[in-house]
């Protein structure tokens, strides 16, 4: 970033603090760390979308109402230029030789940028930004892209190291591209423009308070590329007097496996962790997964985001019902954020997407969540995945039923009379509310088959 571009920056952020603040921006909750806050209240984040580079969509307004009005408050935005979609531009200049020039903007890209962080800062939707999306710098879409140094006129592969092909997949990590960091390669001439792009996205993303950022989707490479950037974000938000919340997203499945360790053992690199990879697990060994990486981090609790759920009959990562399954068990299981992943891989904001948002809402809204925690203890008579249960147990209970089916939850620590409302996810309809007195047993039975969930207060 030059001298006048950062100075620019700066004094807008802090135009900006002076206006609103920083405590208006988002920020990990003080009073429960799993979750988040905005504007100075705790929130829940909830959403889902039909594409991943969301800022370039050509009827974008109209998405983001549709989201608003169903509840949604969470979006994920790749910085990415596929050409392959007829729609997207890329950042860069394009030269009448059919190269780029990375010295020079495309304006077209960056006002639709802007555009998107405006309107979803009106609709107080957070997003949460892809700065790297991997799969731009593989296969077909490497073929075409301006960072590729047969398509610029800023460096040439043997300047850089920088291959012209990479037909293999970005589990192989067999771009260079990722390795240009000083702990790594230091290939300096290609990190100057990595540093320039990204010193652009944060002349707009640092104006607004609802922006997250992970480095990178599903990636593979080596723990210091995620952290070069995260403390490169970090540095020049605190340059501006701002703070801001930076993950990573690695590819293993297994939240176990040592590459997660990266995210979730340096809360001084990431003060947030993104476990979307996990929401290709079924049934209980989903739940079980993220639960054990919830106590892991139980001594220094951090919000778990989950960008993408993965689950749609078209995609080939489980089908609807693994999707909302997943959905509603991330929220039960203390998690901060749930967003069904684009058409294709998962429910978009599709009708099943948009129900289930709607009553998770309809839920939430009505309980203290903020409060509560996973409390699959107190229920009995259970078999796996049949029932989950989020509550403060002295207040209120909330037990989410994937297929129907009938439990018992202990609600012996009640002190006074309750009520039990009974909501139909698939309708977004209350039932009426029935008076619980005296049990210290509670035995809950689904009115019918389906999707259930039942509050106790």
């Amino acid at each position: 970033m030059n001298t006048l571009r950062f100075l620019v920056v700066t004094l807008a952020c802090v135009w900006t603090q002076i206006a609103f603040g920083q405590g208006s921006r988002i920020g990990v909750f003080d009073a429960n760390p799993a979750y988040w806050q905005y504007k100075g209240k705790p929130v829940l984040l909830l959403g889902g979308s039909k594409d991943d580079s969301l800022f370039q969509i050509p009827d974008l307004k109209e998405h983001l109402d549709l989201l608003k009005s169903v509840g949604g408050n969470y979006i994920r935005n790749t910085m990415s230029s596929r050409n392959d979609k007829g729609f997207e531009v890329q950042p860069f200049e394009k030269l009448p030789s059919g190269r780029y020039d990375l010295n020079k903007w495309n304006e077209e890209y960056w006002d639709r940028f802007q555009n998107m962080l405006g309107l979803t800062h009106e609709r107080d939707i957070i997003v949460q930004i892809e700065v790297w999306a991997t799969f731009d710098y593989y296969r077909d879409n490497w073929a075409v892209s301006p960072w590729n140094p047969k398509n610029n006129i800023n460096y040439t592969a043997d300047e850089t190291g920088l291959p012209t092909e990479v037909n293999s997949h970005p589990t192989r990590c067999e771009n260079n591209f990722f390795w240009s960091v000083p702990a790594e390669r230091n290939q300096k001439t290609v990190l100057k423009y990595q540093q320039r792009f990204v010193d652009k996205i944060l002349s707009y993303s640092l104006r607004y308070g609802n922006v997250l950022y992970c480095m990178d989707n599903e990636t593979s490479v080596t723990a210091q590329w995620g952290k070069y950037w995260s403390q490169y974000i970090k540095a020049k938000a605190e340059a501006a007097g701002l703070t801001v919340h930076t993950t990573e997203m690695w590819d293993p499945w297994d939240l176990a496996h040592r590459m997660h360790s990266a995210t979730f053992d340096h809360p001084e690199t990431y003060s947030f962790v993104d476990i979307s990879q996990n929401n290709h697990q079924k049934g209980q060994k989903h739940w079980d997964n993220a639960q054990r990486q919830r106590k892991r981090i139980a001594g220094k609790i951090r919000p778990l985001n989950n960008v993408k759920i993965y689950g749609a009959d078209t995609g080939r990562f489980g089908n609807d019902r693994d999707g909302m399954e997943r959905f509603w068990r991330n929220i039960f299981g203390g998690l901060a954020s749930a967003r069904f992943h684009r058409p294709d891989s998962g429910l978009g904001l599709g009708g099943k997407a948009q129900a289930n948002i709607r009553s998770m809402r309809m839920l939430t809204d009505k309980m203290d969540v903020f409060r509560c925690k996973p409390h699959n203890d107190l229920l009995s008579d259970r078999e796996s995945n049949e029932a989950y249960c989020l509550a403060n147990p002295d207040t209120e209970y909330a037990v989410y039923f994937p297929n129907a089916g009938q439990v018992s939850l202990d609600t012996s620590s009640l002190q006074e009379p309750a009520t039990l409302r009974w909501l139909d996810v698939m309708k977004c309809e209350w039932s009426k509310p029935e008076q619980v007195e005296g049990q210290k047993r509670l035995r809950l039975r689904c009115p019918s088959q389906g999707y259930w969930a039942a509050l106790i207060q």
